[in-house]
């Protein structure tokens, strides 16, 4: 997963959960007339010929202007003084300011990154203090700094905002540099008070400690007989290596349907709440998820549920950003920040091409060959069956020697970076320069990568690696990572300017990502020489994406749900979103499983440390597929260096440019149909 930084008011991703006071919960309005800024846009026009530019500029700066910044003959003033007339004048100060961003924000970046490795590494020697450094954000004060000193109104001024049907519209007609012109303007939209940004990473840092602490200690679960089924020392951390967990025992004849059925047992016990908070991230104790009961050398004790902590975090998150809302005239709700604005995909749109994907009949004709091979019926679980990949008739065990071996730590991986890339490809000297700004770290929790934000500083890539070295499910996560780090290094040292560096949204990263772990198999040397793997590459990700789309359309709906409850209690939440994961659950995968009211969509992490961002995951598979066609018969370096040099374009113009076609779920539906009936 690519980690976020908040950098940017216009992707807040967090923001605290401390009670926001009346008065900055509601922003001072303008005290700019319509009648200023008429006269102002007359009086400008006078000189300028992009008379539709200025008036747009003039505009964005009276909705930002508040009476604190001046008064109505100094706004006019301002505006007279600052706009630039002269396309030379703007292009030149547009690099000026381009480079200066690069150097405020990158730098803040490394000071935030180098403040969390305490809490995000396992490296460090735990303490409380960490935590509160790792929640301070150092960033978060500059964009106010920016209306104060006047900076971020003479950029509203001269590079204001386009809307996402705006740039729709000019997408195929502007020149890279007004792409870049644009991006600028995305920068300074609202104005959110800086105790809200500094607010921010408090909570984010809170929701990353819960989420790394939150280890199941496999070996410590038991049957009602007492059985357990798990070496003593795997310790898995939720959701991630839990559901890895589960993908792996698809292989194991001998008593993996009973590991992956207790694996769900523990998934459902985290989602209702149930589980004893004693055994998590605990070894003391042995707990059978089946009747819920927790024992200690050899006798039951008494233990109560963890208490609905799972969906305070949520509330928390949800509660921060309900507050910022006021601040933003047309992103008025988070939900549209993330959609409408970072994603630049709107939540109705998502909505409509994931449910068309969810209700196609492809997807029970898959559910039936699943089912046939597996020789049983299907289990609620089998959203993650594994079957159709290179590594799923293999023994985990071997794969785990064989990567512990390669991988005893992560300066081992580091060093092994640019033969990877050489594996795939890339020449030595271009691999070499890719490797040399990526650095590996072990992680406390599953894994991320963050990205330089500047050059001249690296991306990390970060997994688990354990003390006997790095397993197979870390080095997955690891090649996964490392495709991100790609994308990050190549948008950031290869695009034409700073202000165009890096993807559409996450989804275009993430897609590169699973495109590395695709390759996972081949990248330790094991070729799939299958005459139908082609097939099977489609119907993994055709199941992937299945699998993804439903636990994004439960993600929406919560969030649509707390802004319809925006007073609801923990407690609440954890029934509303059971029940809203059911409901989703019956309308699209009971029809496959012929099972109902299901709740193992909710089982997510990313709910809770990244809201709202596994849609990124669904469209990164639709992404992946038109990706992957398009790098059939070609260079793969080659192409991988061409697509991601593009920049932020919008996302459909991002794919038009990469592969000639729009952005749409059509053609992976097409190859699992294809698919399908080269395999009867």
């Amino acid at each position: 997963m690519k980690k976020f930084i908040i950098l940017f008011s216009t992707v807040l991703l967090f923001a605290s959960c401390e009670k926001i006071t009346e008065k900055t919960s509601k922003p001072d309005a303008s005290n700019i007339t319509e009648n200023s800024m008429n006269q102002t846009i007359t009086k400008l026009s006078e000189a300028n010929a992009d008379k539709a530019l200025l008036e747009k500029g003039v505009k964005h700066v009276a909705k930002l202007w508040r009476a604190s910044d001046g008064t109505i003959a100094e706004f006019e003033n301002f505006c007279e003084k600052n706009y630039i007339t002269s396309s030379e004048e703007r292009e030149l100060v547009f690099h000026k300011i381009s480079r200066n961003i690069e150097i405020i924000t990158g730098h803040f970046n490394k000071i935030n990154l180098d403040l969390l490795a305490p809490v995000q590494l396992n490296t460090f020697k735990q303490h409380p203090i960490d935590n509160y450094f790792g929640a301070y954000s150092v960033d978060a004060h500059w964009l106010d700094d920016f209306y104060k000193n006047k900076i971020a109104f003479i950029i509203a001024l001269n590079f204001p905002p386009f809307s996402l049907e705006e740039k729709e519209m000019h997408a195929k007609t502007w020149s890279r540099l007004q792409w870049a012109y644009a991006r600028l303007g995305d920068m300074f939209t609202a104005r959110v008070p800086a105790e809200l940004l500094q607010n921010a990473n408090k909570v984010a840092a809170d929701n990353d400690l819960y989420i790394a602490d939150y280890n199941i200690y496999m070996g410590h679960l038991t049957d009602a007989n007492g059985n357990t089924f798990f070496p003593k020392d795997k310790v898995l951390l939720s959701h991630w290596n839990l559901r890895d967990e589960l993908k792996a025992n698809y292989v194991n004849k001998k008593d993996g349907l009973q590991k992956q059925k207790m694996i769900y047992q523990v998934m459902q016990r985290i989602i209702s709440q149930e589980i004893p908070e004693k055994v998590i991230n605990s070894g003391a104790y042995e707990w059978n998820p089946y009747s819920n009961l927790v024992y200690q050398n050899g006798k039951q004790i008494d233990a109560s549920p963890e208490p609905n902590e799972r969906y305070q975090q949520i509330l928390n998150t949800f509660h921060a950003n309900k507050a910022i809302d006021a601040y933003y005239p047309d992103q008025n709700t988070f939900i549209k920040r993330q959609y409408d604005g970072a994603k630049e995909i709107s939540a109705e749109n998502t909505e409509k091409i994931f449910t068309a994907f969810l209700k196609s009949e492809e997807t029970k004709k898959v559910g039936e060959l699943i089912k046939k091979r597996l020789g049983r019926d299907l289990e609620p679980f089998d959203i993650w069956y594994d079957g159709f990949k290179a590594r799923s008739g293999m023994d985990e065990s071997k794969l785990d020697a064989m990567t512990r071996k390669l991988y005893p730590n992560a300066k081992a991986l580091e060093a092994n970076l640019p033969n990877l890339l050489m594996k795939l490809g890339f020449k030595k000297e271009r691999a070499q320069f890719i490797a040399n700004h990526v650095s590996v770290d072990p992680a406390r929790g599953s894994g991320h990568a963050w990205g330089g934000a500047m050059k001249g500083l690296k991306s990390h890539l970060r997994t688990r690696i354990g003390k006997k070295g790095m397993d197979y499910k870390g080095y997955n996560i690891a090649i996964h990572e490392f495709g991100h780090n790609v994308e990050q290094t190549i948008s950031m040292y290869n695009v034409d300017d700073f202000m165009m560096n890096g993807v559409p949204n996450t989804a275009f990263t993430e897609a590169l990502a699973f495109i590395f772990q695709k390759r996972d198999m081949l990248l330790l040397g094991i070729n799939d020489n299958s005459p139908q793997k082609d097939a099977f590459k489609k119907l993994d990700l055709f199941w992937s994406a299945y699998e993804i789309m439903g636990v994004s359309l439960l993600d929406i709906r919560m969030w649509k749900w707390m802004y319809a409850n925006p007073d609801a209690n923990a407690a609440q939440l954890r029934d509303a979103t059971m029940q809203i994961a059911k409901e989703v659950w019956n309308e699209f995968y009971a029809p496959v499983y012929g099972i109902k009211d299901q709740t193992i969509l909710a089982i997510y992490s990313h709910m809770l440390n990244s809201p709202l961002y596994l849609s990124n995951y669904a469209f990164g598979n639709i992404i992946e597929f038109q990706l992957e066609q398009q790098l059939k018969g070609r260079n793969f370096a080659t192409e991988v260096d061409r697509i991601f040099r593009q920049g932020r374009l919008t996302p459909n113009q991002w794919m038009v440019e990469a592969t000639g076609n729009d952005l749409s779920a059509q053609p992976l539906l097409n190859a699992a149909k294809e698919a399908l009936e080269e395999l009867n």
